[in-house]
């Protein structure tokens, strides 16, 4: 490792989080930059002050399980945070390229979505790229410019908070996933590619990601605003795919007789024809129009 490493970044952030009061130490003296002291970390964690900025720095490349460990201890990270630590440790071994592979959506994955015609559900890539949707799923999402990558759609794209009503809580979460993405590897093209350019384009994430929270997905609620429907409270699950451990399969389900199930019934009749996205100008024509290759209407996207 070298200094810059990913794994010294995540130590200094979660360092720098972190305030004396906040591990039962004592504070003295004036501070020159927040956060806990080098020599603090050390000291909670039972190892030298010396060897725990080496580990920082890139200089120490083989730290143990124990000691890592000791160190997520010290800096108070949850179970997932530590594996995200371990995770990093292990970044300079080489990993397999999955490719174009990563990418493809098995069909009994497909044929399985499009088989619940009432539940909006996706396939997402490593780097929050939305790989194959249900028509529901497309339904739901039309007010965006692109149903493309989760990340630039809340970031970037203007309908993004509207759509989410919590839109605060849906940032964290996407840089959160991002960055558990990240570390299992840290190499990876596409998660660099997309981090570049919500960096560059939204203050707001370039914010986020330097405080390296880490999240998956699981199960949780969310607040959405369809421009055709209205308000939307749902539930969602997140399952990672066998086979693909690289995709994860997202649906939302709505509570039963209720307003948001109406409305899921609602967004799958032909008769409702939600606002079209804006028009844009991309590779080959004018949003909206045919390409070849294109799905047929009502079919949602496929794997690219």
């Amino acid at each position: 490792m070298s200094h810059g490493t990913p794994l010294g970044e995540f130590l200094r952030a979660r360092r720098g989080a972190l305030g004396p009061s906040d591990v039962g130490l004592p504070s003295y003296g004036r501070r020159r930059v927040p956060g806990l002291r080098r020599e603090e970390v050390a000291l909670l964690a039972g190892v030298s002050a010396d060897y725990y900025i080496r580990l920082e720095q890139g200089r120490e490349s083989s730290p143990s399980p124990q000691v890592l460990d000791a160190i997520a201890r010290a800096l108070r990270m949850d179970a997932e945070s530590t594996d995200h630590l371990h995770r990093l440790c292990r970044a300079d071994v080489r990993r397999p390229r999955h490719g174009r592979a990563e990418r493809d959506v098995s069909p009994q994955l497909l044929r399985l979505m499009d088989g619940w015609p009432h539940s909006p559900a996706f396939v997402l890539g490593p780097a929050l790229d939305v790989l194959a949707a249900n028509a529901p799923a497309t339904a739901l999402h039309c007010g965006f410019q692109e149903f493309d990558n989760l990340a630039r759609m809340v970031f970037l794209d203007p309908a993004g908070r509207d759509f989410y009503q919590e839109w605060e809580r849906a940032a964290h979460s996407c840089v959160a996933e991002l960055r558990a993405a990240f570390g299992h590897d840290p190499a990876a093209d596409r998660i660099t590619d997309v981090v570049a350019e919500l960096s560059a384009g939204s203050e707001e994430f370039a914010a986020l990601w330097k405080r390296h929270e880490v999240k998956s997905k699981s199960q949780e609620g969310k607040h959405l605003k369809h421009p055709a429907v209205g308000d939307l409270h749902i539930q969602f699950s997140a399952f990672t795919v066998n086979g693909a451990p690289h995709q994860q399969l997202v649906v939302y389900q709505a509570e039963p007789s209720s307003g948001t199930a109406e409305a899921f019934a609602a967004l799958s009749l032909p008769a409702v024809d939600p606002p079209a996205p804006a028009e844009r100008v991309r590779e080959g024509g004018r949003e909206g129009a045919p390409h070849p290759g294109d799905p047929e209407p009502g079919t949602g996207p496929r794997p690219r």
